[in-house]
């Protein structure tokens, strides 16, 4: 290219940290200088509204749409995406062209040694649907209060006494150099595609397509890929609590999932191995699942 490749990416400290993750892959894979890049950080609705739930406001298309305007003007040339993040369907003219390979997918639990050291009645404070449910499946004493805003703002909140715990994924804390905040919850499912960023790319640009797939984990593309089948199949959107985690191993995946009512009471599982390629299973695990699931769980993904 006769210009610097430009990453569009959100303005936070943790998507900024992503953008660099990318343009370092890029530089190394491809033998780059750092004059070929240029990082355009970019302010997102997601990033602006702070006082309530995305869920209230316009879901995850609040974290996307100014990024995806920047791409499809030809301000940027590729966005980079915290996957979790992306909605299932996209735009057709869009297409996510490489993922690096996955960090850490566990959620870590910063205020307690353990779920169980919490006192009763101890406030945890998060916004996520999933992270709730999972919550108080184990502990329905516990109460939830909302939590928005980025991991510097989350932990001060935290300090201020604002709840007792928060919640907050390891990839994130690890990409900011914070190993040693938290507690990793083993036993909790992750939101799917958690841990993975993502880098989208005009469909059309095939030479910009190119480009990035070199710097892609052919790995976490299958397992990321077979999370979000599941949600497609589920018809869910961001208020429905679902966690869901893919493994590949000998090309073969291994893809647990469940969904659970908002406050925790039920919860259907289910698993399924499959061979790697094979887009229709993740579907029918979802359908299992909704099979198994109450009228009233399965209202929840009926979208």
């Amino acid at each position: 290219m006769a210009r610097p490749l430009r990453i569009g990416t959100r303005g936070s400290p943790l998507a900024l940290a992503q953008a660099r993750l990318v343009a370092e892959a890029l530089r190394e894979t491809l033998g780059w200088g750092p004059e070929r890049i240029e990082i355009v950080p970019i302010t997102t609705s997601g990033d602006m509204i702070q006082d309530r739930p995305l869920s209230e406001v316009g879901g995850k298309a609040l974290w996307t749409k100014e990024l995806d305007r920047c791409l499809l003007d030809g301000r940027t040339d590729i966005s980079v995406h915290s996957m979790k993040d992306v909605e299932t369907l996209r735009p057709a003219e869009l297409r996510i062209a490489a993922m690096l390979p996955r960090a850490d997918v566990r959620d870590r639990l910063i205020g307690a040694e353990s779920l169980e050291a919490l006192p009763q009645w101890a406030r945890v404070g998060t916004s996520s649907p999933r992270r709730a449910a999972q919550l108080l499946a184990r502990r329905p004493d516990l109460n939830i209060v909302a939590f928005r805003g980025n991991v510097a703002t989350r932990l001060r909140r935290l300090q201020m006494g604002e709840a007792d715990a928060t919640l907050l994924a390891a990839a994130g804390l690890d990409r900011l150099a914070h190993p040693e905040i938290g507690v990793a919850l083993e036993e909790m499912l992750p939101a799917p595609a958690q841990g993975a960023v993502g880098v989208e790319v005009l469909a059309e640009n095939r030479q910009v397509a190119a480009v990035v797939a070199a710097i892609g984990d052919p790995a976490t593309e299958a397992c990321v890929s077979a999370e979000r089948r599941l949600l497609e199949g589920l018809g869910g959107d961001c208020r429905s609590p679902v966690a869901a985690l893919a493994l590949l191993d000998d090309g073969a995946i291994h893809l647990r999932a469940e969904i659970l009512t908002g406050d925790g009471s039920e919860c259907a599982r289910g698993e399924i191995r499959f061979p790697e390629g094979d887009a229709q299973a993740p579907l029918g695990l979802a359908a299992t699942l909704l099979r198994q699931a109450s009228p009233a769980l399965r209202a929840l993904f009926a979208g």
